[in-house]
């Protein structure tokens, strides 16, 4: 997918996220990266292959105030 050099991490690389963006959308609250990842703005993931990475951090503020 990417064309840049050096080229973007993979989709399956661990530092993914660090791949370009292609497509920004903050009111809808995702991001399409050049390597084909789908981040949202709650930390969540969507790879090109169908795999959800789920949110780092909660979106419960009670819990995260416990």
């Amino acid at each position: 997918m990417c064309a840049h050099n050096p080229p973007c991490p993979t989709a399956e690389a661990p530092d993914r996220e660090a791949a370009r963006l292609r497509a920004h959308r903050p009111e809808q609250g995702w991001s399409l990266l050049c390597n084909g990842v789908l981040l949202f703005e709650d930390t969540g993931e969507l790879l090109p292959d169908g795999r959800i990475v789920p949110p780092l951090r909660s979106l419960d503020p009670a819990r995260a105030a416990a």
